[in-house]
């Protein structure tokens, strides 16, 4: 099995329960198996900012499944992993990682010694600007 990170987030309705029902439903055990989850954090809007604030998590997975076949599992969750692929509709890792604070602080904590793009997931955490981005309580 290979692992995947896998980023989510949003901020319409009640996103923490949203979280933890995809995450449920994402996850079956058998295809894909949960091995970590973040806290969930408040994170300011990115790109389009006048917006609600934003909550973010992500899961690290392990996974029968090729990318394409998550991806499509995941139905518009973006996927990271120690894997290559610019296809049509699919690019790993994401082409902005390196500049998102919110994927970056909730995937730093959960797997630190990660090597993405030849950088680890806590350097590059350590790196970026994360003013704004708040761990919610349990």
């Amino acid at each position: 099995m290979a692992e995947a990170l896998i980023g989510l987030g949003g901020n319409v309705g009640d996103v923490r329960a949203t979280l933890r029902a995809a995450i449920a439903a994402f996850c079956d055990g058998t295809d894909v198996r949960l091995v970590a989850r973040s806290r969930d954090y408040e994170t300011p809007p990115w790109g389009v900012t006048d917006q609600p604030a934003f909550v973010n998590a992500c899961i690290a997975v392990e996974t029968r499944l090729p990318p394409r076949a998550l991806l499509d599992r995941a139905m518009r969750v973006e996927a990271y992993g120690d894997v290559t692929l610019d296809e049509p509709g699919l690019t790993l890792p994401h082409p902005r990682l390196f500049e998102r604070a919110f994927v970056l602080v909730p995937l730093a904590e959960i797997r630190p010694d990660a090597v993405v793009g030849g950088r680890t997931l806590g350097a590059a955490a350590a790196a970026i600007d994360a003013s704004g981005i708040v761990p919610l309580p349990g």
